[in-house]
């Protein structure tokens, strides 16, 4: 392993481990020093990879960001229709467990709110990826549209939005109420939306 591939694997690891400790504690709750603790990577090291906390917080969610949409356009691009693939991706938010869901794993849920008065540039990175996945979902929205999986919707960008909000929605719900209804019930109302004969 070359000098550069082995700093980008323990950059890398700083990231997921980095990613893991703020889901459960928050970003302002998790420390340099347990990150780096749990990362395995001396606490001089820090400053090498990331020039401050907040770097690393956009480093983070950047990283957050292009996993998240890789996954989008891996199920986006799988043979079946627009509306089949959509509503995999709606069912990916609540998962076979509540623990595997894409609810459970979100830092839109976990972090809109305590880095939108905390960071600028990490609140443009997250608000970015979201427009980014709206626009993706709106342009499936438009394809069930052309092949007849998923009612015409006037405004695909404007209802990718409303979908995407309630989902949100449901998500910080579920986690206050420990429960998936929430997100179960945003999954029915989706249906009752987007297909002609929901089932």
């Amino acid at each position: 392993m070359t000098e550069q591939s082995k700093s980008e694997a323990t950059r890398q690891k700083i990231l997921s481990t980095g990613r893991e400790l703020v889901l459960r504690g928050g970003f302002t709750g998790v420390g340099l020093s347990q990150i780096l603790k749990e990362s395995g990577v001396p606490k001089g090291s820090f400053y090498y990879y990331f020039s401050s906390k907040e770097a690393f917080g956009c480093a983070l969610l950047e990283d957050y960001v292009a996993e998240y949409l890789a996954g989008f356009d891996a199920l986006a691009e799988t043979p079946a229709s627009a509306g089949a693939r959509l509503a995999a991706y709606w069912d990916g938010w609540l998962g076979e467990a509540a623990s595997d869901g894409i609810a459970s794993r979100c830092l839109v849920v976990k972090l809109a709110a305590e880095i939108a008065d905390l960071s600028e540039d990490m609140r443009r990175v997250l608000d970015e990826g979201v427009g980014d996945l709206i626009a993706r979902v709106a342009a499936l929205l438009s394809e069930g549209a052309e092949d007849g999986s998923i009612l015409v919707q006037p405004e695909p960008e404007a209802t990718a939005a409303s979908l995407y909000a309630q989902w949100l929605g449901a998500a910080i719900l579920s986690k206050l109420s420990q429960t998936d209804t929430p997100l179960r019930q945003a999954r029915a109302d989706t249906t009752r939306r987007l297909f002609r004969n929901p089932s």
